[in-house]
């Protein structure tokens, strides 16, 4: 058993308490590699943010669970050594699809963790996410659950169709789940194609998609529901156009690939929106920095050298995103 504040990690209670009350909200920002982690702390350092760096069960299988363990402690001692005397990371779980993937993570040291039982049926939902709360909370490990269905695809998250948390819902399942944090559907997606073409409108002077608003009646309506409570919301992605510009001119095939508005997150992030997810931006930012050196420098073949670049496209997207969508920066302390 690896307990997280062994490894100077934090929990996502008081940060959460905090976002809500002051208006913002924490980046949560998908890894698989040593890169992206880099340029997150970076990132969190230099923006005087707290973050919370989260791993699927798909990176976690890719990085290895141990490997994990040992870069998010090294994480936080990055951070001070960056100049950040107490920084506030989180490792967090994001879908986990059973009890046993959540125990395993607490074990290993997560000091948060998400059970996605959304697309059970809703008595199971809550028994396993009770069971997931009454193992976590044992030792101060906070959960996020999830009440509707996202429509997308990234990792092993997949579902065609998206199902709306039903605002009628939410008293009962927080209360008896006794969740920390609750993960709702309000039209975000997942991956980088979260909306069909026929979903869109085309802008006319740049023939681009223009996805359909969030329902912010929804989330409205579950702020009423539950005043205070932690909401999150996952497959936020923007999917930035010059990035998915850039892949294509550099050999990518990304047709039609659209996301959030980042307008609509900012609005997003003033409500009791606390925790906003991003994974597909990251994705894009490194491929898009890749595959232009790879064109531009066709004769190199040393990964740092291509790394390097992706990892400071990485960065440059994180800190905006943290300073001009979520406004988590300056939140330290």
């Amino acid at each position: 058993m690896v307990n997280y504040k062994d490894l100077g990690l934090v929990n996502t209670r008081e940060m959460f308490k905090k976002a809500v009350a002051g208006g913002y909200a924490i980046p949560a920002f998908n890894f698989n590699t040593m890169e992206q982690m880099q340029a997150i702390v970076q990132a969190a350092v230099e923006t005087k943010s707290p973050v919370i760096m989260q791993v699927s069960k798909g990176a976690r299988n890719y990085a290895n669970a141990t490997i994990l363990r040992y870069m998010a402690e090294g994480a936080v001692a990055y951070a001070k050594e960056l100049g950040c005397e107490k920084p506030e990371i989180v490792l967090h779980l994001d879908h986990g699809d059973s009890f046993e993937l959540c125990k395993d993570c607490i074990d290993m040291g997560f000091s948060s963790v998400m059970y996605d039982g959304s697309s059970l049926p809703y008595e199971e939902n809550i028994k396993i996410s009770r069971q997931v709360v009454e193992y976590a909370h044992q030792f101060d490990v906070t959960v996020e659950c999830e009440l509707g269905v996202l429509a997308g695809v990234e990792d092993e998250v997949a579902s065609e169709v998206s199902h709306y948390t039903k605002p009628e819902e939410v008293i009962d399942f927080a209360t008896r789940t006794g969740c920390d944090s609750l993960a709702i559907s309000i039209g975000t997606s997942h991956g980088a194609y979260k909306f069909k073409p026929e979903q869109c409108t085309r802008d006319p002077k740049t023939g681009k998609l223009v996805p359909p608003p969030l329902a912010f009646d929804v989330l409205h309506e579950i702020e009423k529901k539950l005043p205070g409570f932690p909401i999150v919301l996952h497959g936020s992605s923007s999917v930035p156009q010059d990035e998915v510009d850039t892949i294509n001119k550099f050999g990518g095939n990304l047709p039609d690939a659209v996301g959030i508005p980042e307008e609509q997150l900012r609005e997003a992030s003033k409500s009791a929106v606390c925790k906003i997810n991003i994974d597909s931006d990251s994705r894009l930012a490194m491929t898009a920095a890749v595959r232009k050196y790879f064109v531009e420098h066709p004769e190199h073949f040393d990964p740092r050298q291509y790394l390097k670049p992706a990892r400071e496209n990485m960065k440059k997207m994180y800190i905006h995103k943290i300073v001009d969508v979520l406004g988590s920066d300056g939140k330290l302390g």
